[in-house]
């Protein structure tokens, strides 16, 4: 079994943090996904950070 670290997700538009998930630690590149972001009212991409 792999290991996970904890991240949080960004929106892309107004930079809020709105989720946090976890990943692969041997996962390659930024986690993105479309979320609702409750500050824009609308779904947007979300990205990793840390």
């Amino acid at each position: 079994m792999s290991e996970r670290v904890k991240v949080s997700l960004v929106c892309t538009v107004c930079q809020s943090r709105n989720y946090k998930t976890t990943r692969r630690v041997d996962h390659q590149g930024a986690v993105k996904l479309k979320k609702h972001c409750p500050k824009c009212n609308k779904h947007t991409e979300h990205v990793e950070t840390k």
